[in-house]
């Protein structure tokens, strides 16, 4: 009976405890309403949006693919962005182990002799082995709430991984199309660097024949120095963003590969964007935002249910003995409970669950703020894309008229019709309106790059 009694125990308290532990008190995480615009673009409703496409399908240029899965592949930011979802993985496994009893196996042995006041020497040896369970039950839900937290927190650092990706697949793309859109400048500059010489050479002859005056010689030789200070300036910006793409590649520098400028980019008259709700879901630096007012709001949860009892059951089972022959010939049992209950503590506890509070309404602004500037972002990229198809057929329109410009100067200076002046005002026009229109084309790979980044594309 008595041995019956004991088993009653042992099972009952587990069990009670158990039905107790299915509370969980505190606020749930709902989800901070925000009122969204009911379009992305006016000209389309459509719930498909190209950030749902995968990047090598938008960026085809075989030697930026390469570029950019190297980035992804070797770039330290994503190395260690991969790290820390590793780290948060192994925490958050430790939260969730904490719901379950933690068992353990005990092996003691003591060996002692006694001799009080001589000659009654006494040997009064331990040996003692035992597994011992130890189980904090969840009476509140203050370890759920723990598991919750970290949980959240790795998400967000999966959202964080996902957000670096999609920032390094634009920016590889952007510095790309920057060092290509350079070359086509250097070369643009060096071929009016000849034109330059061809002037002076052709403003010497004048001079030197009395058909102008030295002013305009001189002047001739003023505006190629001027030209050729222009070609080192380029070179180093080619050398800076080739050693820009070669950082974010997780490379030393060298010289990048790359194509030459298209003369133009044909993009479509419009282009599916999605809805405003669509956009919350796949940017990942929102979703990451969102993940850190769960995490807030349940350390909110861990805050209040630490001011209520928390119960902690032990229990061990073996043998102990001052023989070790006879070891296991004595067993032993022990099932414990402790509850503890904070009483006074200053308001610590209160104080804490205050300052959670008021951590948690910081992250829920701070969620509202990264969504205004999603929509802030997506509203820049669709006017840019809508504009920049015209910012290019009015920059080509300049360059042909400059062009024309130009040729016609060029005959009537040499028939002296006009003046050197007029010439030079006739170069310097074309010059940049073929810089103008360089930067046009540059503009329009860049649009595309931007609203592919602001819907949130760049990742799977």
């Amino acid at each position: 009976m008595k041995l019956k009694n004991q088993l009653y125990k042992i099972l009952v308290i587990p069990v009670a405890a158990l039905l107790m532990g299915g509370c969980k008190i505190g606020k749930q995480y709902t989800r901070p309403q925000i009122d969204l615009p009911s379009t992305l673009d006016s000209t389309s409703v459509d719930t498909a949006s190209i950030g749902d496409y995968p990047w090598e399908q938008l960026y085809t240029d075989t030697i930026l693919q390469q570029l950019i899965q190297k980035t992804l592949d070797n770039n330290k930011d994503m190395l260690i962005a991969a790290a820390k979802v590793k780290e948060l993985a192994a925490m958050k496994r430790i939260d969730y182990a904490n719901l379950f009893p933690q068992v353990g196996l005990k092996f003691y042995a003591e060996q002692e002799g006694e001799d009080h006041g001589g000659g009654h020497y006494k040997s009064d040896d331990q040996y003692d082995i035992k597994l011992g369970v130890t189980w904090e039950i969840d009476l509140w839900g203050n370890l759920r709430w723990a598991k919750d937290k970290s949980m959240a927190e790795f998400m967000g650092s999966i959202e964080n991984q996902r957000a670096l990706k999609m920032s390094l697949v634009a920016q590889v793309a952007q510095s790309y199309f920057e060092l290509v859109a350079l070359d086509n400048e250097l070369s643009i500059v060096k071929k009016t660097v000849d034109a330059r010489r061809e002037s002076l050479h052709l403003a010497r002859i004048r001079y030197e024949g009395g058909l102008t005056s030295e002013t305009a010689f001189r002047q001739a030789q003023v505006e190629l120095a001027r030209t050729a200070t222009l070609v080192p300036d380029l070179e180093k910006k080619i050398t800076l963003k080739q050693n820009e793409i070669a950082f974010l590649a997780g490379e030393y520098p060298h010289d990048i590969k790359r194509t030459v400028l298209p003369e133009d980019v044909i993009h479509a008259a419009s282009l599916p964007v999605g809805l405003p709700s669509s956009l919350l879901e796949r940017r990942p630096d929102v979703r990451q935002a969102e993940q850190a007012v769960i995490a807030a709001n349940a350390a909110v949860g861990i805050a209040y249910t630490n001011m209520f009892p928390k119960l902690t059951l032990t229990a061990s089972h073996g043998s102990e003995n001052e023989e070790l022959s006879h070891l296991f010939k004595s067993p032993h049992y022990l099932l414990a409970g402790t509850i503890l209950q904070p009483i006074f503590a200053m308001g610590k506890n209160r104080a804490m669950l205050k300052a959670k509070k008021a951590a948690c309404e910081q992250a829920a602004y701070a969620y509202e703020k990264v969504v205004l500037n999603a929509f802030k972002d997506a509203y820049n990229a669709i006017a840019e894309y809508n504009k920049v198809k015209e910012i290019y057929e009015t920059r080509l329109r300049l360059e042909q008229s400059s062009k024309i410009t130009l040729d016609l100067a060029q005959l009537q200076y040499i028939n002296g019709v006009i003046g050197y002046m007029d010439l030079l005002d006739a170069q310097r026009g074309y010059l940049d309106a073929q810089i103008g229109l360089s930067n046009a084309v540059r503009d329009k790979q860049i649009t595309m790059v931007n609203l592919y980044k602001a819907l949130g594309g760049g990742w799977q």
